[in-house]
């Protein structure tokens, strides 16, 4: 594999104002529209690991699909080193395509179990044949294996011959085959014991010290966030509510969400929160509402205990709260720094 490149000025990825509707049936007599994203706002450094984390439902794989081009925007615009992708054709698409690559939640079903190992990790090289040459892609095969920590020989194995770990390090060798600037982790470790999926998650961060590559990394395990992640971003109900330092949102959360998001994790054995200095649980009233028909303004705000009528006539701005200006939060009553939150 090339030596990372030298990095550019300004953010390697960055999405503004991205908007995303799909038409459900609701009835035998016709369909209604659900906003899986709306007016997201995102950006990616080179080199770095932003975390991704929501309750189920809140558009992750959905921006996820947008990143990666395979859902096209209503509203908004994606800059991928400046460059609008949707705006590409031809070549130049093909080319772009390269440049950013997924690893799937589920390491089985995501292989095709009639390829072997060295098969399934080539397999993108029928698509970008000029990247390498077919004689030195055996040899490019026994090198991202062993990358990832895999034997040369396990190139002829196939994917039911493998324990989920070991088809998990084929996802992410497949993934890398192309060079790729951005991998999209969509929930990479959810379907893995905890000692595997310390296994890869190490293999994910000697990677990317290695390559210089950029996570988007999708997961509903906070821990694993914390982790992995260098910053986090909040999503609820299609938007993004809170982003910042990874430190900085798990010590001080701004938004009530994150503070119910991140009080409802459980605390590792040994830990300060464990042993006593963590923030209150906080349980909050009411169901998640329907994407299809959404509350007007703050969209947690029928689920939070700092609501006031500002929340429901009008949608808050992201904003800095505090003296960081990298760690904002959408909310009209932010919660004070280090200050225990508690639901009414």
């Amino acid at each position: 594999m090339p030596e990372a490149a030298p990095p550019a000025a300004g953010p390697l990825l960055q999405a503004s104002g991205l908007t995303k509707s799909f038409k459900v049936p609701r009835s035998a007599s016709g369909s209604t529209t659900l906003r899986a994203l709306d007016g997201v706002d995102l950006t990616l450094q080179r080199g770095e690991t932003l975390g991704l984390v929501g309750e189920s439902g809140c558009g992750k794989s959905t921006l996820a699909r947008v990143l990666l081009m395979l859902e096209r925007p209503d509203r908004g615009t994606l800059r991928f080193d400046g460059t609008d992708p949707f705006a590409l054709r031809g070549r130049q698409l093909l080319a772009w395509r390269r440049r950013v690559q997924m690893v799937f939640q589920d390491p089985f079903a995501s292989l095709n179990p009639r390829l072997n190992a060295g098969d399934l990790i080539g397999e993108p090289w029928r698509t970008h044949r000029d990247l390498v040459p077919r004689a030195e892609r055996d040899k490019r095969v026994r090198r991202l294996l062993e990358l990832v920590g895999l034997r040369e020989s396990d190139a002829r194995r196939y994917p039911q011959e493998f324990s989920g770990g070991q088809r998990q390090r084929i996802g992410i060798a497949r993934a890398l085959a192309l060079e790729p600037d951005v991998v999209v982790c969509d929930e990479p470790v959810s379907a893995l014991d905890l000692s595997v999926q310390a296994q890869v998650l190490n293999l994910l961060a000697e990677l990317q010290g290695e390559l210089g590559v950029s996570y988007v990394f999708i997961s509903h395990d906070l821990s694993v966030v914390r982790h992995v992640a260098d910053r986090v971003a909040v999503m609820y109900l299609g938007r993004v509510v809170e982003t910042g330092g990874t430190e900085e949102i798990y010590a001080n959360p701004r938004h009530p969400y994150t503070a119910a998001l991140l009080s409802s994790a459980p605390s590792p054995v040994g830990s300060a929160e464990a042993e006593g200095s963590s923030r209150e649980r906080i349980l909050l009233r009411g169901e998640v509402p329907s994407p299809v028909d959404p509350p007007s303004g703050c969209r947690f705000r029928t689920r939070c205990w700092r609501a006031e009528d500002l929340c429901a006539a009008e949608a808050p701005a992201a904003a800095a709260h505090g003296a960081d200006p990298a760690h904002t939060a959408a909310c009209h009553f932010p919660l004070e720094p280090a200050a225990p939150a508690r639901a009414g």
